[in-house]
């Protein structure tokens, strides 16, 4: 007899199921990861739509007092950005460490502490994906900083 075949509660390749408990703290785990990606995805549409518009006014009227307001929220953008890329991360360990049969995770914990800590902000910081979305914006702003002097 195969490992699927013998009995209704046989795991997969012969583990052990996960009980309900720990699947329902896996789809908390999952509902959190989810809702942080989708909060980075709305501060880039964000970012984006405010930097087009400050951009497209200080090219306009070749003002550095706008290029410099252009440039505060864009930082604040890119922090916010961040910061849910790191606690995304560091929900996705958890979710890992959790999902082990033999898991020392607290049942239904969402406690990421641990994780953060072993994640610097520079770290994140610097992610490619970051870079290549807030630098340009950057570096459009600070052109216009330099053109509007």
């Amino acid at each position: 007899m195969t490992a699927l075949s013998e009995g209704p509660d046989a795991g997969v390749g012969g583990r052990e199921p996960l009980h309900a408990d720990r699947i329902k703290h896996l789809e908390f785990i999952q509902a959190t990861i989810t809702r942080l990606g989708t909060n980075s995805f709305l501060v880039k549409g964000w970012a984006l739509t405010l930097a087009a518009g400050l951009l497209a006014l200080s090219a306009s009227r070749l003002s550095w007092q706008l290029s410099v307001v252009g440039a505060v929220p864009l930082c604040c953008f890119w922090y916010l950005d961040c910061f849910f890329l790191r606690q995304e991360r560091a929900f996705r360990r958890l979710y890992d460490d959790a999902r082990r049969p033999d898991s020392t995770v607290e049942m239904l914990s969402m406690n990421v502490a641990p994780y953060l800590t072993r994640m610097p902000w520079p770290e994140v910081w610097v992610t490619p994906t970051l870079l290549l979305f807030y630098s340009p914006l950057l570096l459009a702003d600070l052109t216009l900083l330099v053109i509007a002097l």
